[in-house]
């Protein structure tokens, strides 16, 4: 199964302009980057200016953690074409992120959506949605007051999210009541820490403090994620509770963050090891039409109980298929690269 055999099917569900979109999006730029010296990388680039030019010519929703996520790879594409076009919408938004966001205590952003306030809430898949565009446009447009708001955020969020025991990340946190709501390890929520992390120290690739303090908590995070693995290679939807169903939108995004933090040098080579043991169960969920099942609905916060997360129906989203595209490419690169190597 190919990486791009999982974007056409997909296509009409990036009609939209919210995170499922969002996240579908970069995982078409991720693959175009991949595959950049491929005729079939001017596919992915035609889908992605058809989808930015439809919405700048109907506008843009309001603003938010969620609305967000998809002006991350509109600012790697207008960076890509020098087209101000795609640049001009970005450079607002962001201004809009710094200036306007609705803050927390200690100046985190509120995980504000199309919805809900969530007034004075952390959830930790703020860093996805939000913080990786802003440090993005920190470095288009060398703003260092941008990026040293994003590297603020990962710290933040760390501080208040990250288990101290397990190294594993909770779902939420609030202000007001001063806990982790259910005291959730969320498999998806996780994973956009898995991978946010390297792709944030892949945008902001300078040495000092923070780049240290996030490849540990990673690390940490990795251990745990290695011992909860279920025999099949996949991870729960509830990552420490072999009761709660295996999830593929989760396992793909911890097996594409660990490869790439271990390209990245990030964490030990040793690792590989676990994303790969997932592969066989990933590509078990894929459909003959490259439909990605066992993917977990969109998921608010489980705020009392933890089961709340066991009975989130599973169906196929955009964000399923990009992260299994994600997953899939970074394998067949590493499958390319052990082939060049053994034949020099």
């Amino acid at each position: 199964m190919q990486a791009h055999n999982l974007a056409g099917d997909s296509v009409e569900k990036y009609r939209y302009w919210e995170w499922p979109q969002g996240v579908g999006l970069f995982g078409l730029w991720k693959l175009f980057c991949q595959e950049r010296e491929q005729a079939e990388a001017e596919k992915y680039l035609a889908i992605l200016r058809s989808y930015y030019d439809r919405q700048l010519s109907s506008g843009f929703p309001a603003l938010n953690v969620n609305t967000a996520a998809p002006y991350l790879t509109m600012s790697f594409l207008a960076e890509y074409t020098g087209e101000e076009k795609y640049m001009e919408p970005c450079r607002r938004a962001a201004a809009e992120i710094m200036d306007c966001f609705p803050r927390t205590m200690e100046g985190g952003f509120q995980h504000k959506t199309s919805d809900s306030l969530n007034e004075q809430e952390l959830w930790d898949d703020t860093l996805y949605m939000t913080v990786l565009f802003l440090a993005n446009m920190g470095r288009i447009l060398k703003d260092a007051r941008m990026v040293q708001e994003a590297q603020y955020q990962f710290l933040l969020h760390e501080k208040y999210l990250c288990d101290r025991v397990s190294g594993l990340w909770y779902h939420g946190w609030t202000f007001r009541e001063r806990n982790q709501f259910a005291g959730a390890f969320w498999g998806r929520g996780n994973c956009w820490i898995t991978m946010a992390i390297p792709e944030f120290l892949a945008i902001v690739p300078e040495d000092g403090p923070v780049r240290r303090l996030l490849i540990q908590s990673l690390q940490r995070q990795v251990e745990s994620l290695v011992r909860y693995q279920s025999e099949n290679g996949m991870w729960h939807t509830l990552v420490d509770d072999a009761d709660s169903y295996v999830e593929a939108s989760a396992t793909c995004g911890f097996a594409y963050g660990i490869l790439k933090a271990v390209k990245d040098g990030l964490i030990d080579p040793a690792y590989r090891e676990a994303a790969w043991k997932a592969l066989p169960a990933i590509l078990d969920c894929i459909s003959e039409e490259g439909i990605v099942r066992q993917v977990s609905y969109g998921t608010p916060m489980g705020r009392t109980d933890r089961n709340f997360y066991k009975e989130i129906e599973q169906k196929p989203m955009p964000y399923g298929q990009a992260l299994a595209m994600l997953f899939l490419s970074e394998v067949q690169n590493e499958r390319q690269d052990l082939s060049g190597r053994q034949s020099v």
